[in-house]
């Protein structure tokens, strides 16, 4: 049996890496749509939309997500913007604390803070690190940036990458005591040992991927299990989990829409991105497709798929987490990419949310008295009618 959702109102939004493909796009142009596309999901309701940190490979031409987000929190009014991730271990983490702060004012606390170890092995490469450094180096980068998020303490640390010698950022965050502050996992337990250790949020960017749904729940668990140890809160509310997906009116549509940019997306995951827990399968369209129907690792349907694909991931979750990020990406061309986001603002963020269960209730209650007040009413109606009648005719025999 399904278990009961702890979280009564799932949120809703996008995680973009962002996936601006083929690279032989126009760079200015595929930024602009980025913008453009937070700009309406901002409109249609999402919730949240996470940037994220990438330096090479040619279609994650992102390089500063906080740039990025103080230039789209102007031309936004509700929306909550992440670092969907900033990668802490290219960086030193005191200005990352600066400039996340400085973000926090300019956007009035809408800002939240994503961090991980990087995803692109050829980003570290550049800067000389080895993929096995990043994860230790991202625990002990993470310590430090907390204590100069969180406290006022001057911070002194030295690594083989950087020195911190008394540093105390100048200003304290608009978002008293501090902005949300999100770690990324996959399908290693290192994001829920820190996230359950300091007490932060989840990012579960592997959610749908074979790996990361059969440890879904274990991930939550470790999160639990080091926030009751380090003595933490957490709450399921700061868990998001991420999929990818594209709907349209009918199946046959959606599919027939990313016609346009999927091979491209499948190639990059292929050939590219030297990421195995994030790699297409099949040679043929078709076979791509399959890999994403048909394995459970996201939708190229209907909307009433993709409700299904979410519940499947809450029941997954035993016991829900706060929000569904869809992944951003180019496999339709930017009309049908719309029209997606749309379907899914009408059509399923509400089957997850207190408005339409009390909608369907009143709707239930109202049928269940349609024969009773629909006779009543006509009684009544008929009954002035009578009346009026009655009066005419009266008024006509005195004169």
């Amino acid at each position: 049996m399904p278990a009961t959702p702890v979280v009564n109102k799932l949120r809703f939004g996008i995680f973009m890496p962002p996936f601006n493909s083929p690279p032989t796009q126009n760079a200015t142009t595929s930024l602009q749509r980025d913008v453009e596309t937070i700009q309406l999901l901002d409109r249609l309701g999402y919730d949240e939309a996470w940037i994220g940190e990438h330096h090479s490979a040619g279609t994650e031409i992102i390089a500063d997500p906080l740039t990025f987000i103080a230039h789209v929190g102007a031309l936004t009014r509700h929306i909550k913007l992440g670092t969907g991730v900033v990668s802490l271990p290219y960086h030193h983490p005191l200005w990352i604390a600066d400039r996340a702060i400085l973000v926090d004012h300019l956007l009035r606390g809408r800002l939240m803070l994503g961090v991980g170890p990087g995803s692109l092995p050829t980003d570290a490469a550049m800067v000389g690190l080895e993929p096995a450094q990043l994860r230790p180096a991202l625990g002990e980068d993470l310590d430090v940036l907390l204590r100069l998020l969180r406290t006022d303490e001057r911070v002194t640390h030295r690594t083989d990458r950087y020195q911190v010698v008394e540093a105390r950022t100048q200003l304290a965050p608009y978002s008293d005591p501090c902005f949300e502050i999100a770690v990324a996992a996959t399908a290693s337990p290192a994001g829920p040992i820190l996230a359950g250790t300091h007490g932060l949020s989840l990012l579960s960017i592997g959610a749908t991927t074979r790996e990361g749904f059969d440890v879904l729940a274990h991930h939550w668990n470790v999160v639990e299990a080091e926030a009751a140890k380090h003595g933490r809160t957490t709450d399921r509310s700061r868990w998001r989990l991420v999929g990818p997906m594209h709907i349209a009116e009918t199946k046959e549509q959606a599919i027939e829409d990313v016609r346009y940019g999927f091979d491209k997306f499948c190639e990059y995951t292929q050939r590219t991105l030297a990421l195995p827990t994030f790699r297409a399968e099949g040679d043929t369209f078709e076979e791509r497709v399959a890999w994403i129907n048909e394995t459970g690792l996201g939708v190229i349907g209907t909307p009433d798929e993709a409700i299904t694909q979410i519940q499947r991931l809450m029941d997954q979750s035993d016991g829900g987490f706060g929000c569904y990020m869809m992944m951003q990406h180019d496999w339709a061309n930017w009309e049908a990419t719309q029209r997606h986001y749309e379907l899914f603002a009408r059509h399923v963020m509400p089957a997850f949310q207190p408005s339409q269960r009390r909608l369907l209730a009143a709707e239930e209650w109202a049928r269940s008295r349609h024969g009773e007040l629909d006779a009543k009413n006509g009684a009544a109606i008929q009954a002035w009618a009578d009346k009026y009648a009655a009066e005419k005719t009266e008024a006509a025999g005195q004169a």
